[in-house]
């Protein structure tokens, strides 16, 4: 008989502000005690040095030791991760940024980063028994909640805002999944999911508010540990929305940190956001106590239309542990950002990775970063699922 242990080291969950211990073996979505983000943590002394995964899968589940599913067979996977770690030769030279770097998300399945996500939390909903799952998305989630959900043979309910461009319905729709428009942002999605999950049992499996997708999120930051030989970079820029690859990068970190993976040095972490929705930015700054009242506007970058995030705290603490910082950029100019590296490195990225270009540029200009800095910004998607916004 095999045994749990062997396959992950996953030992409970906690509240992610007074640290109060949830169980691991049940369902769960968000901390009772405080209302906030719960958090899976291992018994990481259990982990096998990181020589382990030489010989494994070049997928996310290659860190399976830190991955939350008991059994292998729960797990749902596509192929997601170990996406490349390209070199913007041109852009390096013209700008003067000879340690730049673009960890391209959009090589997963469903084209985006959302696939890390989706597959984690879908493996951990199949292992527990659910049925059905409901999401309320900007666009590139719904898709890959609706993929991962027919590979696991299981229902995806997905809420989108009715201005979503018209591919990532037509995705989901192909993948089998119900699609329900809602005139607004992400935050009247989540309404309109708090309102279905009355009449119905579904596993919501919205931005932070179920432990698991960040899990799956997290594994940027062991592959970008692993892809620069175990050595991290000095900045990392991340497009912030609701937040979860950054904090799981964050997270990663620590993990290999106390497993002796890594040395003492983590990267300053970058927050980007939308001049349309700019919460973390506004809080930041001192304009406002919180985002839970922030009203935004939609963005050309869909995923960065985020007004409300449920993890701000959370955000929030990952930049001022890693002495970062957040900052917001207009749609035109990631517009902008989208086609002049589309036509100088022949990438076609997402908005919301390109509008870590038009920050990185910013921020180089007012001295925030060295150019001689080892610099990595994460394109989270395709752009090409954008094409009817940009063009």
């Amino acid at each position: 008989m095999r045994t749990i242990e062997q396959i992950t080291s996953l030992s409970h969950l906690v509240c992610s502000q007074c640290e109060q211990a949830y169980s691991a073996f049940q369902l769960q979505t968000f901390s009772p005690c405080c209302r906030q983000p719960l958090v899976a943590q291992y018994n990481l002394a259990e982990v096998p040095g990181k020589t382990v995964l030489y010989n494994r899968p070049a997928t996310m589940w290659r860190y399976k030791e830190v991955l939350p599913v008991f059994e292998d067979e729960n797990i749902v996977s596509l192929g997601e991760g170990m996406t490349p770690m390209l070199e913007p030769k041109r852009l390096q030279s013209k700008y003067e940024l000879p340690n730049l770097f673009i960890k391209d998300e959009s090589k997963n399945p469903t084209g985006s980063f959302k696939a890390r996500g989706l597959s984690a939390a879908v493996s951990k909903a199949k292992e527990l028994g659910m049925h059905t799952c409901i999401i309320p998305t900007a666009g590139n989630a719904g898709g890959a909640l609706a993929a991962y959900c027919a590979a696991a043979g299981m229902k995806a309910i997905v809420v989108m805002p009715r201005h979503t461009p018209q591919v990532f319905k037509n995705e989901c729709e192909l993948y089998g999944a119900e699609v329900i428009l809602v005139d607004g942002l992400i935050s009247d999605c989540a309404k309109k999911v708090a309102q279905l999950k009355q009449s119905m049992e579904c596993f919501d499996i919205s931005t932070m508010k179920e432990p698991y997708r960040l899990e799956g999120k997290k594994t940027m930051g062991y592959e970008i540990a692993e892809q620069f030989n175990w050595t991290l970079p000095d900045v990392i820029l991340y497009p912030t929305g609701g937040g979860t690859g950054l904090i799981g990068m964050w997270k990663a970190f620590n993990e290999m940190q106390q497993m002796g993976w890594i040395g003492e040095k983590l990267p300053r972490m970058i927050a980007v956001q939308a001049e349309n929705c700019q919460p973390v930015v506004q809080t930041w700054k001192g304009l406002q106590p919180n985002a839970k009242s922030y009203t935004g506007k939609a963005s050309l970058a869909n995923g960065l239309a985020v007004p409300n995030p449920f993890a701000e705290d959370m955000i929030l603490k990952v930049l001022h542990e890693s002495k970062g910082l957040p900052i917001a950029i207009s749609d035109e100019v990631m517009i902008d950002a989208v086609k002049q590296i589309a036509s100088m490195e022949g990438l076609i990225i997402a908005p919301e990775g390109a509008a870590l270009w038009a920050a990185l540029l910013q921020l180089v200009q007012q001295g925030s970063i060295q150019r001689a800095e080892t610099i990595v910004i994460l394109n989270t998607g395709s752009g090409y699922k954008y094409l009817e916004n940009i063009l």
